[in-house]
Protein backbone atom coordinates (compact mmCIF):
# COMPACT_ATOMS: atom_id res chain seq x y z
CA UNK A 1 0.00 0.00 0.00
CA UNK A 2 1.28 3.47 -0.88
CA UNK A 3 2.44 5.82 1.83
CA UNK A 4 1.38 9.44 2.22
CA UNK A 5 -1.87 11.23 2.48
CA UNK A 6 -4.58 10.94 -0.17
CA UNK A 7 -3.92 14.36 -1.74
CA UNK A 8 -0.22 13.61 -2.16
CA UNK A 9 -1.02 10.31 -3.86
CA UNK A 10 -3.57 11.93 -6.18
CA UNK A 11 -1.15 14.72 -7.08
CA UNK A 12 1.60 12.16 -7.79
CA UNK A 13 -0.77 10.13 -9.96
CA UNK A 14 -1.60 13.10 -12.19
CA UNK A 15 1.97 14.43 -12.21
CA UNK A 16 3.31 11.10 -13.42
CA UNK A 17 0.53 10.78 -15.99
CA UNK A 18 1.13 14.20 -17.51
CA UNK A 19 4.89 13.71 -17.42
CA UNK A 20 4.58 10.64 -19.64
CA UNK A 21 2.28 12.17 -22.29
CA UNK A 22 3.23 12.08 -25.94
CA UNK A 23 3.89 15.40 -27.70
CA UNK A 24 0.56 15.12 -29.52
CA UNK A 25 -1.33 14.64 -26.28
CA UNK A 26 0.46 17.62 -24.71
CA UNK A 27 -0.55 19.79 -27.67
CA UNK A 28 -4.16 18.67 -27.34
CA UNK A 29 -4.16 19.52 -23.59
CA UNK A 30 -2.78 22.98 -24.37
CA UNK A 31 -5.58 23.51 -26.90
CA UNK A 32 -8.18 22.40 -24.35
CA UNK A 33 -6.81 24.73 -21.66
CA UNK A 34 -6.69 27.69 -24.05
CA UNK A 35 -10.30 27.05 -25.11
CA UNK A 36 -11.43 26.87 -21.48
CA UNK A 37 -9.65 30.13 -20.71
CA UNK A 38 -11.34 31.82 -23.67
CA UNK A 39 -14.77 30.48 -22.72
CA UNK A 40 -14.68 31.36 -19.05
CA UNK A 41 -12.55 34.49 -18.92
CA UNK A 42 -12.88 36.40 -22.17
CA UNK A 43 -16.45 35.55 -23.20
CA UNK A 44 -17.77 36.30 -19.71
CA UNK A 45 -16.34 39.81 -19.83
CA UNK A 46 -17.90 40.70 -23.18
CA UNK A 47 -21.15 38.73 -23.30
CA UNK A 48 -22.22 38.34 -19.68
CA UNK A 49 -21.84 41.68 -17.91
CA UNK A 50 -23.00 42.03 -14.32
CA UNK A 51 -26.67 42.98 -14.33
CA UNK A 52 -26.55 44.19 -10.74
CA UNK A 53 -23.73 46.71 -11.18
CA UNK A 54 -26.20 49.44 -12.14
CA UNK A 55 -27.74 49.40 -8.64
CA UNK A 56 -26.17 51.27 -5.74
CA UNK A 57 -27.55 49.66 -2.60
CA UNK A 58 -27.99 46.05 -1.55
CA UNK A 59 -31.73 46.62 -1.15
CA UNK A 60 -32.08 47.68 -4.80
CA UNK A 61 -30.07 44.63 -5.90
CA UNK A 62 -32.23 42.32 -3.78
CA UNK A 63 -35.41 43.85 -5.17
CA UNK A 64 -34.15 43.38 -8.72
CA UNK A 65 -33.37 39.71 -8.06
CA UNK A 66 -36.79 39.16 -6.48
CA UNK A 67 -38.57 40.81 -9.40
CA UNK A 68 -36.62 38.77 -11.95
CA UNK A 69 -37.31 35.48 -10.16
CA UNK A 70 -41.02 36.19 -9.79
CA UNK A 71 -41.50 37.32 -13.41
CA UNK A 72 -39.84 34.24 -14.86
Amino acid sequence: MAKGNIFTRIFGFYRDGFKNLSPTARTLWVIVLVKLFIMFAILKIFFFPSQLSKYDSDEEKAQSVRTTLINR
